[in-house]
């Protein structure tokens, strides 16, 4: 039986086939994000994967029931797999916000779906980290979640010849949309096709503005001019004071395609463009208000970074490590009469902390050092019986090939 298209198998290493996923690089990936948020005092939340249908269908219409793994369960709920966390983040806010001090950094590891086509850096589920800062309305806010996104790459080893974050700004292009007049239900639209002009044919896109009243011209002098915004230039001064300038840059090609996105918005990209976006976020005011039904209104912005991309970057770049077996002692039991005594050590070693493993049932001298070998443990122990009548532990060095004698077991 083969797992569904779209979906991954995560395999201890060495991986038995290149179509399945590390088990191993998973967890360091995970580790490496828990760590930076942590280093930016963010908290850890989760959240249930079933949601109601509503959850997405309030934000984002009926029409986004076509990207979802969606069915009626069997108390006749419309119900959804998460395809995204944010709108979790915020009916959890919604409910309990009052219970936190402001402004609130969470984070969050979930796995999402999405039912859609399989193409390079996206499948129909991955994991994500999702950070985002809830209550402060400044720039400061912005440059915030925008130095975590930089340090959470730069801790992979990433530097600033491997990626940049790109800034816009929905407040910009709002401007240079009411500056021209145009009808206000035409700016969403409006703003879809800027998201795709990097993506779709110069002609395509050029028909699409001109049917909303816009040449392409003067949107592309718009972008090439690039001017910052005061909110803008307000972030990217925060980042030269960290010394993180060199990692961002104002482009207004990013407009990111969610509704909701309200204020700054940004995407890290690959600078060999090997690769589509690596990350992305922005500042989402309105969503909070919407999902509690007007009942809470909290300014809020975040990012998601997901694994599949992101593990393919690292694997081109030769960041990620050799993940070999992390067994630190293998216990010999070449004896039958001293494997008691050699379990005693086993344990006693686990609960410092070390690990061991040893030979579950009887075999060959040759056999057991030959496992030892091939998990790469450090050390091999081995029990021998002492003049004293009780027992001396051999350690060998499996690198060194030292061996040394210690008293008791």
């Amino acid at each position: 039986m083969e797992r569904l298209p779209g979906f991954r198998d995560f395999y201890p290493e060495p991986l038995p086939h290149s179509d399945v996923w590390s088990a191993e690089a998973r967890h360091f990936v995970f580790e490496r994000w828990r760590e930076t948020a942590r280093r930016y005092a963010f908290r850890q939340y989760d959240g249930p994967p079933l949601e109601p249908l509503e959850l997405y269908t309030l934000k984002s219409g009926a029409e986004i029931v076509g990207q979802l793994y969606n069915f009626t369960d069997k108390g006749a709920r419309p119900v959804a797999l998460r395809p995204e966390m944010t709108p979790t983040l915020a009916r959890m806010i919604a409910a309990h916000e009052r219970n936190y001090k402001k402004p609130l950094k969470w984070f969050a590891i979930p796995q999402l779906f999405r039912y859609e086509r399989q193409q390079k850096g996206r499948l129909r589920e991955h994991f994500q980290f999702n950070a985002d800062l809830i209550g402060d309305p400044s720039p400061a806010a912005d440059a915030e979640i925008i130095a975590l996104l930089i340090d959470t790459l730069r801790a992979f080893g990433l530097t600033k010849e491997d990626f940049v974050v790109r800034l816009s700004s929905r407040n910009a292009w709002g401007g240079f949309f009411r500056g021209h007049g145009a009808k206000a239900e035409d700016e969403e639209p409006f703003y879809q096709v800027i998201d795709k002009l990097e993506r779709e044919a110069p002609e395509a896109s050029a028909a699409k503005l001109a049917a909303l009243g816009f040449s392409s011209d003067e949107v592309g002098q718009f972008i090439a001019a690039g001017k910052p915004s005061a909110e803008l230039e307000a972030v990217m001064e925060n980042l030269r004071a960290r010394g993180l300038g060199d990692f961002a840059r104002v482009d207004y090609h990013v407009i990111r395609g969610l509704a909701y996105y309200t204020g700054v918005v940004f995407e890290a990209f690959d600078l060999k463009g090997d690769f589509r976006a690596i990350a992305g976020g922005g500042r989402y005011d309105n969503l909070i208000k919407l999902i509690s039904g007007g009942k809470v209104d909290l300014p809020a912005l975040g990012f998601g970074m997901g694994d599949v991309v992101l593990l393919e970057l690292l694997r081109a770049r030769g960041l990620l490590p050799k993940f070999d077996s992390q067994i630190e002692a293998y216990c010999l039991i070449e004896d039958e009469a001293y494997r008691q005594a050699s379990l005693e050590l086993v344990q006693d070693l686990r609960d410092q902390g070390f690990a061991v493993d040893y030979p579950l049932a009887p075999a060959k001298s040759d056999k057991q050092f030959k496992r030892a070998v091939e998990l790469n443990a450090a050390f091999t122990l081995r029990l021998e019986p002492s003049e004293q009548g009780g027992f001396m532990v051999k350690v060998k060095n499996l690198r060194t090939h030292e061996e040394k004698t210690f008293d008791g077991a």
